[in-house]
């Protein structure tokens, strides 16, 4: 059974992640453009750096082909967020990426995105998984893609210059030329070198890479930036005196930074920065967006500044569709995705970094200096975030005593209001708050907690792990 999560289909390589799939999910594709009438506009492909990613986007551009429908081939492995650009610069109702993003080696899979460069929101995935249920292998059309070419169905493209123009364009150049700052990145053997490469050096920075060789073992770690995962980043940045150091996911959409002390900084820190720059740097105005796993210091720097903040469900498609509602000028979430307001409304690691850039340069203060002040202003915000990988009948268990039970366990911190919009989330007396979801894309369930220090954070996360006997 093929189902999308928060970040599209995502499946182990040869089990799942097989032909058979990867093409039945094309011809569902195919198959609703043509009932919506949106097939003459196209479809864009693109695709990363994992094993099978470019044998199967071009199965997936020879089964567009086969039913008639334009296919924007993007030759090159290429960010997400590239082509998440392309769908909305070459105004398709529809695009792909065959990318597992930040996931581990083993696995891959599709992402779908809709008119305007946005993630497919849920209405569109079940309308997908409804037309998988009924479609056979024998009801897949394929044309070969040399076939395609030569008919001119199969077109290639080459967004890149646009794409990181566009980043450009949208920077303070002449503050970042001035600084000359020493920039360290690090893809994790991803797909974002060149296009943040290109971005940094235009502005004039110094710019470094480590892990950039095509690598689809990921160097034998999780493409994820991570505190965990960045260290070799970490020593080099203090060792070399950078002034800051970059990593980004597997395909690009996430980053995690190291600030000149060789410090991690947080996702929910950087989400906090950037917002804050936004309001009282580029006196931008407008409210910010974040999933319900993501930092209540947001709320704090939105209420100082007379807006608001807006929580949605996890995936980025909620936090786009809630953008474009509120008019807000940045939505993000605790995972290390983000974008801002005119840029596209998908999550992109290396437009963020580059703002990221900006900010230092602009404001004068490192990284560690502005969340100092960010402390100061508006108090300590620590999260502690737990993964728990449980048996089928362990998860069934949970499932029940959490949504149908509504089992709220007693702890130690009064509870002032309980939510089920996605999973369960539990908001504090003293304005701290747990979350416990089931993932999307993984077999996990996730347990977050953020308070005003790290000690009471997992405290708390211990104290509800052990009332449903769950390992930490």
């Amino acid at each position: 059974m093929i189902q999308f999560g928060t970040g599209g289909w995502r499946d182990i390589i040869g089990d799942g992640f097989i032909k058979d799939n990867i093409v039945l999910v094309a011809q569902a594709l195919a198959k609703l453009m043509k009932e919506e009438k949106v097939d003459s506009h196209g479809i864009v492909i693109g695709y990363d750096k994992r094993f099978l990613s470019d044998k199967a986007s071009r199965w997936i551009a020879e089964v567009f082909a086969g039913n008639g429908i334009a296919v924007n081939f993007i030759e090159k492995v290429s960010p997400t967020p590239l082509i998440m650009y392309t769908v909305k610069s070459f105004a398709c109702d529809y695009g792909l990426a065959v990318t597992a993003s930040h996931n581990p080696a083993d696995y891959n899979g599709i992402k779908i995105f809709t008119k305007g460069g946005k993630d497919a929101d849920l209405s569109v995935t079940k309308k997908l998984e409804e037309i998988l249920k009924g479609l056979s292998r024998e009801e897949v059309k394929t044309m070969k893609f040399q076939e395609g070419k030569d008919k001119g169905v199969i077109r290639s493209v080459s967004p890149f210059n646009d794409y990181v123009d566009a980043i450009i364009s949208m920077l303070d150049k002449e503050a970042i030329r001035n600084r000359e700052l020493k920039v360290l990145v690090d893809p994790m053997y991803g797909v974002s070198k060149a296009a943040l490469q290109t971005v940094l050096i235009t502005v004039r920075c110094e710019v470094d890479v480590i892990n950039d060789r095509h690598d689809t073992s990921f160097g034998g770690r999780m493409p994820s930036p991570t505190k965990e995962t960045l260290g070799k980043l970490r020593d080099m940045v203090k060792a070399g005196n950078y002034d800051i150091g970059i990593g980004t996911d597997g395909d690009a959409d996430r980053l995690g930074i190291i600030d000149e002390e060789g410090n991690y900084v947080t996702s929910n820190d950087i989400m906090a920065l950037l917002y804050y720059y936004l309001l009282k740097y580029k006196g931008m105005k407008g409210p910010v967006v974040r999933n319900l796993s993501t930092t209540h210091l947001l709320d704090k720097i939105a209420e100082d500044f007379g807006e608001t903040c807006y929580e949605v469900p996890v995936g980025f498609k909620y936090i786009s569709g809630k953008m474009l509602e509120t008019d807000a000028i940045l939505g993000g979430e605790s995972s290390g995705g983000l974008t801002i307001k005119g840029h596209i409304k998908g999550k992109d690691g290396i437009f963020a970094a580059a703002l990221l850039v900006e900010m230092i340069s602009v404001t004068g203060k490192r990284i560690h200096e502005m969340l100092k002040d960010l402390q100061e202003k508006y108090g300590a915000f620590h999260m502690h975030e737990e993964n728990l990988a449980l048996t089928e009948e362990e998860e069934s268990s949970l499932k029940r005593r959490l949504f149908e039970e509504k089992e709220v366990p007693h702890l130690s911190e009064a509870v002032k209001t309980v939510s089920y919009q996605d999973g369960l989330k539990l908001y504090f007396e003293n304005g701290g708050w747990l979350v416990a979801r089931f993932s999307g894309t993984e077999k996990l369930v996730r347990v977050f907690t953020e308070m005003a220090t790290l000690r009471e954070a997992k405290q708390i996360a211990t104290e509800f792990m052990g009332h449903f006997g769950i390992d930490g």
